[in-house]
């Protein structure tokens, strides 16, 4: 089995360079003018553009909204040099939240230019 992500972005040319200059990501294809399919690493990433305040669920109030949000389901980018992922991300309009560090290694939360939230983690 296999396994892809899908993330809802409202600019997909400004996704597309995030992912790919900042934490870098592979274009694959275009999936259609709305949709562009990167690689990071051993998995595949579906940037879709989705309109804000449209309907993700057939039932419901929730809206796409593309302020910060967090969820317990994201992504983890493994990283050599954590610092300097950082700063690349920043540079390219994501967020940098703080982090840890510890015996284990060390963590930054981030978020993409959408709200949507990862981390950055020591390899």
């Amino acid at each position: 089995m296999n396994i892809s992500v899908s993330i809802d972005v409202s600019n997909l040319k400004q996704a597309e360079d995030f992912y790919i200059n900042a934490l870098g990501c592979k274009k694959l294809r275009d999936q259609g003018p709305d949709m562009s399919v990167i690689s990071a690493g051993n998995c595949d990433l579906y940037l879709q553009q989705k309109e804000p305040g449209s309907n993700p669920l057939l039932s419901g109030e929730i809206v796409r909204d593309y302020e910060r949000h967090w969820t317990p389901v994201h992504l983890d980018f493994l990283a050599q040099d954590v610092d300097g992922l950082v700063k690349q991300i920043v540079q390219y309009g994501g967020y940098h939240e703080g982090g840890d560090s510890g015996v284990w290694g060390t963590i930054a939360y981030c978020a993409d230019p959408f709200g949507n939230g990862f981390c950055v983690i020591n390899e």
